[in-house]
């Protein structure tokens, strides 16, 4: 199996600038980035450094699931010439994570607005080659207002769209800590899978008997945690990457595993950011390279 290994780009190091960002990737060894926007600028910055794109933020998702109709309207046609202009520079995967403007909304509202508004987006994406990819991760508390980071949501989704371009970025760590199996997931989902984060998620037991499943109370412990489990770089948390390594590879995965850097004992100094990517790609390697 030969994945590319990639990452989000973390605060310090994105300081850096684009053309320090991609110049360090490539000596890290890393094969590509994901990036927040995509133009000519940006994607002759990566293919000078020899850096690959490996996913493209969607801009105005939150608005894609307004209640306004014409906020929903504009923010499809800005999204339809995003997927339009990235296509033209070669990048084939779109990221977006749905949370929708109003936090306080139930997740069977939104689906609502969705299954309404996204038919035409996907129409776009086929035409244009455009993968989409939902991020699990549930969203703010209280109201964790996320839709798509559930097997139910997932289930309910692919069969109102059953285009293999409207898929899933599959992040482990956030199944972990909603207590999801993460492995069962790629045997039910796995053919819908465009994108991979290389995150992962510890379980804190003493603080899960301080407070349950539930915030803690009076502030989580760690950062990037919200008290019985914390966001860690892969390797340090519950995830067994050697088995999800050998579940994509059945599957045939053609995509990037991005690092997703959120662990507070990497965090904070560019110095610091830049030992979790390395350690992180060192042990996706084990099993990705």
């Amino acid at each position: 199996m030969n994945v590319q290994i990639g990452m989000r780009i973390p605060p310090k190091i994105g300081a850096e600038g684009l053309e320090q960002v991609a110049a360090w990737a490539a000596t890290a060894g890393l094969d590509v980035l994901d990036v927040s926007k995509l133009n000519p600028e940006v994607k002759q910055v990566c293919d000078t450094a020899g850096i690959g794109i490996g996913s493209v933020d969607a801009a105005k998702t939150a608005e894609l699931l307004s209640k306004d109709e014409a906020r929903r309207e504009a923010a499809v046609e800005s999204v339809k010439k995003q997927m339009t202009d990235m296509s033209a520079l070669g990048a084939k995967v779109m990221f977006m994570c749905l949370v929708p403007e109003d936090h306080t909304m139930p997740r069977k509202e939104s689906f609502a607005i969705w299954k309404d508004t996204f038919p035409e987006l996907v129409r776009h994406a086929e035409r244009e080659g455009v993968y989409m990819a939902i991020e699990g991760w549930p969203g703010p508390a209280p109201h964790y207002p996320t839709i798509g980071c559930t097997p139910e949501m997932w289930r309910a989704m692919f069969e109102a769209i059953p285009s293999k371009h409207f898929g899933l970025n599959y992040d482990p760590s956030h199944m972990v800590r909603l207590g999801i199996d993460y492995l069962r997931a790629l045997t039910e989902f796995g053919e819908r899978i465009n994108h991979c984060h290389g995150k992962d998620t510890e379980i804190l037991h003493d603080e899960l008997y301080e407070c349950g499943v539930l915030p803690a109370t009076f502030g989580a412990k760690y950062g990037f945690s919200e008290g019985s489990w914390r966001y860690t770089i892969p390797g340090h948390g519950a995830v067994e990457w050697s088995r999800v390594a050998v579940r994509l590879d059945r599957l045939g995965y053609q995509g990037a595993v991005s690092i997703e850097l959120e662990d507070h004992r990497f965090w904070g100094t560019l110095e610091k950011e830049r030992e979790g990517i390395v350690k992180a790609a060192e042990h996706l390697a084990l099993y990705f390279k």
